[in-house]
């Protein structure tokens, strides 16, 4: 590169890499290529870089590569600022490099082609360049930065000479300024502050800018000022247009002297419009994170200048200036008088803007006709809506970001004074902006109406009932969809607005999706905060509604056969849009209006006319909803979700809820009336196919009539007979859905819970379950279930590996459905039922089973917590009678279902080609291993995975193969689900079946069947079973009852989880190889039909060397699914093990769910105390309405029962008992549970090590005081976190300071005698010693109250001390160094710095080891995936040592505000200008 020879080849090299050219060989862009390359790398490219930017042009072979090449120089330049611009200590060679810079930027601005897109490119680069030297020099080592940029180009700088140049020929100059200030304001507000520039420079860059914000702010302004040009321009182009048209000319008849005119004023229009909007988008920048004072005070007047531009449409300026202002708002630091002005303001320069609208319009529409583009003129209301739309956010923000500033002031809140009427004015404005057709300006202002709708104080105040009928009427009118295909086919009336709106039918989709659910809050606080007002406009809608769409009309999109409406029709679509508002509207409704027992607020005025008003109008509602009868198909469904709706109405006001059951009653009997069924959608119903819109009305009728029943059963209860008798009837009919068989069973017997005699409520679910218990019962169903080949044999499996053509059989298809039918509806009604009186029981006991008090000295007794007999368990639950006939087919279907995956049977089944496919997963599990987008259109959609497991069909079609998996689910989850269900009735601990305890323990715990289960079932079983167990056993049943249950689960659980992750972590290991990961991804894929045969040879062999194999496949057989799905399947079920272990642990331990709740309310309940303010108890969570009637809340908001301290108690007595239990009292129970929690520590997924984390901070506080669990905390639990941290996987990034806790938490109470806040919280609270030693400590106080922190080891161990200095480079004296710390500094945030800080050491320590014996490459690059070690960017442990790209100047700023201080206090004369500036 010395000699022009060398120059010469690298311009040719730009030049073959840059320019398309068939003169061009691959081999000379190969070379082209190698060459720049080389040139990174070159000493003196700096030099050469600076060369080629000073030059005028450069051209090679006739091409002009002069942009190019100063591009590269560029380019260059940029990363010697990165990384060698820090090490350059000669002070002329930065500013031979700056002046250079400065020289180049001289040049751009005054080209010939200034204004051309090239030069805009490049002057980009220039200001990026610029910016990177400022943040580096400025203002110490650079305190002429403004004046050398800000300078009028003749002077030197880079500014233009008079503002009216800035749109011509000195454009670029001022781009280069503008940009150059954008960039240092995000470099030095919005970037990571720990990595490129160091914070104190930062802030050295931005207090010299404010110093000196008066020299160039002005500047600024003045190009805002030449708006004029831009409209004068416009004018001038516009009379030109205008003259044209009137003489039938086009742009194409102009002459050359006109042409040049006509030119010259587009280009004007162009340069001054983009002058104007690069202005703005820098001062957006500026109003973003600049002191605010430089937009609000004193001169000049931006804000004026701002809203003055909201008429401008050209280059998005009034967008620009929406954004600023905007932004300004956002940050919610206006001062009131300030905020006024906004409210004041805002309004008129909007409805200027909207006046000037219709003249952009004119101007834009005449110049696309004189250029002949007729068919592109634009809707002026759609040409608006970038603008609306970020008006409607802009509005919303200043008043939701500046609430403190409505609520502060008494008058506004008394709807008195100036201010208010300001106030309610904008609102005004706000309101009518929802007018707007797009619903994209609407959405904008969600957030507003539900923050100001939630607000006591505004709600309670007169601003918002005047606009709530309009806000509800906005918000509903937008939830009606539009049928996209009208905005593509343009038959829309508004479909330009809404192609304007959205850029498809999915962004549309997406959007309503998300208004939806938005606004169900606001429609929820609407109904609570104006009642009146919102049953009012409800009633309105209904009646228009009916009105013009009751009878179907306009009756369009039928259906071609049997002429019904369909989900197209516009009738459908209205009713479709009211049930979200009308449900939501309705839940929000306070109970005082429509209930006389129900107080009013204190402050609610006229309470009896918005009482009257709200009844009068949902009556009038309501009986419009049950008299309308729609004859069609789709209308009946829309109605059935209205009629849903009325339930917190009826809850009230039952007159009409009788009617409104019938008709739900009446629908689920229709006949099929879509008189030619939907193949696609239908079912199958004993021999006949009924249509899938049918079948779609008769399931949301049945879940409708479950729910009303669920929230009204007391209203129900007298008609019960009548109710009774109706669904017999209907259940007997043959036309019924298994689905609506088991929808009224439920109603039933919701209505049945409600009945107060308890011996009557039980006969009743006992005669309603008569049916299906004596199916059960039967001699068909025994025999299907009595043993694995039985069951075998009932699903066909035996019969398709004598004759495989029985698996597409119809007639045999037919039978083994019928049969399957039978035995699972039967057991699926019992769960259904039991599964609804448990609901209601748990209401009527109050939420846990029941509660006998007994008075003493103790504050809470239980007499009942212990065995109940099921007649007393009946009072409360009328389904616990009947479970000793259930049980015996319980246990032995159990059985049989999960024997079939024991190795023997599937030794068998693998190597049948078709019975195989009974192990497999079902297309919906398939289905949900992966995610997918709307657009995937479920399992059976275009993206779904229907047919994939068992090739070519699936589970509707007449092939019972892809029907086994999903029965065999069926019937396994149904078992988990009795048998929780048996737990949570506390039926399982009834005397009455204490002699089947054994046969029931043997079920679901045999050891055999527990290995047998694939991880899907394990998962499930633990949710239904473990969980359920665990949290409803009684606190004296532990060792009886749930010892020998849990015991053997724990025991498992640790089997399997290590033979699932054994694969994976020993192929990931550092001694870990390419052959080794190949092979572990063999070993850890899915089984699929292919390998089949070898699997099945495996299993024959039964013992270790089968469930080795089998749990790292994760149990899960695949059939013929293809390779992506199966991994992504593998991997679900893989960490799903370990999330629902970990989850079921945190329910058992009071870490999350009900249990959490009780130590939440505890915990709420001390902090009242502590401040001595019992109105805490009152409130919950703000995104919540809650009804100010006097009861205290729980913590998540839900309102306190009449008994709820008794619940409480005996959960805390379960809570306490429970932990004590499992970790305290068998030795074989807390032995593996605490090994599988260690070891969860090391498997490689984050939402199972966080939760663990946890569960290790509650077995630390429960158990840190023995000294049996000093060698399993001390090194086991102690080693593996340190080990987490130490190594630095991937996967453990965002997990560090978790892990971090747990170490100092081992620490505090295993050697240094701390105490720790639950969960390892707070400062440490050191406890004394005993006599001289160092290492002995007084016990804690809280030693035997774990949820009050728990215990120490009075007797320090030295296992963590010895752990930690055993680690290479760290030693017994940094140890002692860090204990030091910990003692004299015991809070939280130092403790874990000072842990941190050895630890990272300890780090670096092992990973030059590690380097230095194994090159370790492999191991530490992207091979590794999740497994490889993060990097310093990446890792916690050296966050403190990162250095950043840009660090601090040695030169201290001295600022003129602290020079000023200084020249008073010695009477010296104050500088002005840049000698404000002063280095020391």
């Amino acid at each position: 590169m010395d000699n022009a020879a060398d120059q010469s080849s690298v311009l040719r090299a730009i030049a073959i890499s840059s320019i398309s050219s068939p003169s061009f060989t691959q081999t000379d862009r190969q070379t082209a290529y190698a060459i720049l390359d080389e040139l990174k790398r070159y000493n003196g490219r700096i030099s050469l870089a600076l060369q080629w930017l000073l030059s005028e042009r450069h051209v090679y072979e006739g091409h002009d590569i002069t942009t190019q090449t100063k591009l590269l120089a560029l380019d260059l330049i940029a990363g010697f600022l990165q990384k060698g611009y820090n090490n350059l200590n000669n002070e002329n060679d930065r500013l031979q490099l700056r002046d250079s810079i400065l020289k180049a930027a001289r040049m751009a601005s005054s080209g010939n082609e200034s204004n051309s897109n090239e030069a805009r490119v490049l002057a980009k680069k220039l200001a990026a360049i610029l910016q990177g030297l400022v943040v580096r020099d400025f203002p110490q080592r650079w305190p002429t930065f403004i004046q050398d940029v800000f300078k009028p180009l003749s002077a030197g700088g880079l500014w233009c000479d008079e503002p009216s140049l800035a749109a011509s020929n000195q454009q670029i100059g001022v781009h280069i300024c503008l940009e150059c200030l954008k960039l240092i304001a995000e470099d030095c507000t919005d970037s990571d502050y720990n990595a490129n520039i160091s914070t104190q420079r930062r802030n050295d860059v931005l207090i010299g800018l404010n110093e000196v914000s008066r020299e160039f702010l002005p500047l600024l302004f003045q190009l805002l000022e030449q708006y004029p040009m831009l409209q004068q321009a416009k004018l001038t182009l516009h009379n030109m247009n205008t003259f044209l048209l009137q003489n039938n000319r086009t742009i194409q008849s102009l002459s050359s002297d006109e042409r040049a005119q006509y030119e010259e004023q587009m280009r004007l229009r162009q340069a001054a419009g983009q002058m104007i909007a690069d202005t703005l988008l820098t001062l957006s920048h500026f109003c973003t994170s600049m002191p605010i004072a430089w937009m609000l005070e004193g001169y000049p007047d931006f804000i004026a200048a701002m809203m003055h531009l909201f008429r401008e449409n050209d280059c998005e300026i009034q967008i620009r200036a929406a954004e600023c202002i905007e932004e300004l708002a956002v940050r919610g630091k206006l001062e009131y008088a300030q905020w006024i002005r906004f409210l004041v303001e805002l309004p008129a320069a909007i409805g200027e803007a909207n006046n000037m609208a219709s003249t952009s319009h004119d101007i834009d529409t005449k110049m696309l006709l004189v250029k002949g583009q007729v068919n592109n003129i634009p809707d002026m209301l759609a040409a608006q809506v970038g603008f609306h739309k970020i008006l409607s956010r802009m509005l919303s923000i200043i008043l939701s970001s500046h609430v403190g500033h409505i609520t502060s002031n008494k008058a506004t809140m008394e709807g008195k004074g100036g201010d208010f009427a300001r106030l309610t004015n904008f609102v005004r404005l706000l309101v009518e902006i929802l007018q707007h057709p797009s619903g994209r300006i609407c959405s904008e202002q969600v957030t507003l109406w539900s923050m100001l709708l939630r607000d006591p104080q505004i709600s309670r105040s007169g601003l918002l009932p005047p606009y709530a009928q309009q806000i509800l009427s906005c918000y509903m009118n937008q939830l009606v969809k539009v049928r996209w295909a009208d905005v593509e086919e343009e038959t829309h009336p508004l479909y330009k607005v809404l192609e304007a709106s959205f850029d498809d039918e999915e962004d549309y989709d997406s959007w309503m999706s998300d208004l939806r659910s938005r606004s169900s809050l606001l429609f929820k606080f609407i109904g609570h905060v104006a009642p009146a007002i919102a049953a009012e406009t409800l009633n309105e809608r209904l009646k228009t509604c009916l009105a013009a769409h009751g009878n179907g009309h306009p009756l369009n999109f039928l259906d071609p056969n049997s002429q019904q409406l369909t989900q197209k029709s516009d009738a459908v679509i209205q009713f479709e849009a009211l049930t979200q508002p009308f449900e939501t509207v309705l839940a929000g409704i306070p109970p005082w209006t429509l209930d006389d027992q129900s107080t009013p607020p204190k402050d609610q005025e006229n309470y009896e006319a918005i009482r009257s008003r709200t009844r009068a109008a949902l009556a009038e509602f309501s009986q419009n909803l049950i008299n309308w009868a729609p004859d069609y198909l789709w209308l009946r469904f829309r109605r059935a979700s209205l009629l849903e709706c009325l339930k917190y109405y009826w809850k009230y006001e039952p007159s009409t809820l009788l009617q409104g059951v019938d008709s739900l009653i009446r629908y689920i009997g229709l006949a099929d009336e879509w008189s030619a069924p939907n193949l696609a959608g239908a079912g199958l119903v004993g021999d006949e196919r009924m249509s899938g819109e049918t079948i779609g009305l008769k399931k949301k009728s049945g879940v409708s009539l479950v729910v009303i029943a669920k929230h009204v059963p007391e209203h129900l209860v007298p008609w019960l007979t009548e109710l009774s008798n109706a669904t017999s009837s209907l259940l007997a009919s043959p036309g019924l859905i298994p689905m609506n068989q088991m929808h009224l069973y439920e109603f039933l017997t919701c209505v049945a819970s409600a009945v107060e005699d308890p011996s009557a409520r039980a006969g009743f679910i006992a005669n309603v379950l008569s049916s299906p218990l004596e199916t059960l019962r039967s001699a068909e169903v025994q025999q299907q279930i009595s043993s694995p080949e039985a069951l075998i044999a009932a699903l066909g499996i035996a019969a398709v590996g004598e004759n495989p053509q029985n698996a597409t059989n119809p007639e045999y298809v037919r039978r083994v459905t019928l049969a399957y039918n039978l035995s699972f509806t039967a057991l699926n009604r019992l769960l259904s039922v039991g599964k609804r009186c448990n609901e209601a029981a748990r209401k009527r006991g109050s939420g846990i089973g029941i509660l006998q008090a007994m008075p003493g000295t103790a504050p809470h007794v239980f007499i009942d917590e212990g065995p109940v007999s099921l007649q007393d368990l009946a009072a409360l639950d009328p389904f616990c009678p009947l479970w000793p006939q259930i049980l015996p087919s319980l246990i032995a279907l159990t059985n049989s279902v999960l024997g079939m995956w024991k190795p023997e049977y599937q030794a068998v089944l693998l190597r049948h080609q078709w019975q195989r496919y009974a192990l497999a997963i079902s297309d919906d599990e398939a289905y949900t291993s992966k995610n997918h987008d709307k657009s995937s259109g479920g399992v059976f959609g275009e993206g779904g995975t229907a047919g994939s497991v068992v090739s070519g069909t699936d589970r509707r079609d007449t092939n019972l193969l892809p029907k086994w998996s999903g029965w065999l689910n069926e019937l396994r989850n149904t078992c988990f689900q009795m048998f929780g269900l048996l737990a949570t009735s506390r039926a399982l601990f009834a005397p009455e079946v204490r002699d089947m305890y054994p046969a029931l323990v043997s079920a679901m715990v045999d050891s055999e069947n527990l290995k047998a289960m694939e991880h899907r079932h394990f998962s499930q079983y633990l949710k239904h079973i473990g969980e359920l167990l665990m949290v409803s056993c009684p606190s004296t049943l532990y060792p009886t009852h749930l010892g020998p249950i849990i015991g053997p689960i724990l025991e498992h659980i640790r089997y399997r989880l290590e033979f699932t992750w054994s694969p994976v972590l020993t192929a990931y290991s550092p001694q870990g190889d390419r052959l080794a990961r190949s092979t572990s991804e063999t070993a850890t894929s899915a089984l699929t039909s292919n390998e089949c045969l070898q699997a099945a040879e495996l299993a024959s062999a039964n013992g270790t060397t089968w469930y080795s194999w089998w749990y790292a496949h994760c149990g899960l057989f695949v059939g013929d699914l293809d390779k992506v799905t199966a991994d992504a399947a593998v991997e679900k079920y893989r960490v799903d093990l370990g999330r629902v272990f970990s989850d079921v642990l945190q329910s058992a331990l009071a870490l999350k769910g009900d249990w959490a709740l009780v130590l939440a309310n505890r915990a709420k309940e001390e902090q009242a105390s502590k401040r001595n303010d019992t109105s805490t108890l009152f409130t919950g969570p703000k995104s919540k309405i809650y009804m100010d009637d006097g009861k205290e809340l729980n913590a998540d908001g839900t309102p306190k029962s009449e008994h709820q301290s008794s619940i409480d108690a005996r959960k805390l007595m379960r809570i306490n008992g429970l932990c004590h239990f499992l970790l305290l009292e068998n030795e074989s129970i807390a032995g593996n549970l605490t090994l599988t929690v260690i070891q969860s520590l090391g498997y490689p997924d984050e939402y199972t090590v966080r939760r663990i984390t946890k569960i290790c901070h509650r077995i630390l506080e429960t158990v840190a005081f023995s000294p049996q669990y000093t060698d399993l905390l001390g090194r086991q639990m102690f080693s593996q976190a340190i080990k987490n941290i130490v190594t630095e996987p991937k996967w453990m990034v965002g997990l560090e300071w978790s892990m971090i806790n747990i170490v100092r938490d081992i620490y505090c109470r295993l050697v240094l005698g701390q105490i720790l806040l639950p969960g390892g919280q707070g400062a440490a609270a050191q406890q004394p010693n005993i006599g001289q030693s160092k290492d002995q400590y007084e016990q804690a106080k809280t030693v035997d109250e774990p949820l009050h922190g728990g215990g120490i080891l009075q007797y320090a161990s030295q296992v963590p001390r010895q752990i930690l200095a055993d680690i290479p480079g760290v030693g017994a004296s940094m140890v002692e160094q860090m204990e030091e710390s910990l003692r004299t500094k015991r809070s939280a945030k130092d403790q874990k710095d000072a842990v941190r800080d050895i630890l990272r050491v300890a780090s670096d320590n092992v990973k030059d080891m590690f380097l230095s014996t194994t090159g370790g490459a492999e191991s530490l690059g992207a091979a590794a995936g999740i497994f490889g070690r993060a990097g310093e960017n990446e890792s916690l442990l050296h966050t403190k040592t990162k250095q950043s790209a840009v660090p601090a100047l040695p030169e201290k700023l001295v600022t003129r505000s602290q020079m000023e201080r200084k020249n008073r206090a010695t009477n010296l004369e104050q500088p002005e200008g840049l000698s404000a500036f002063h280095i020391e």
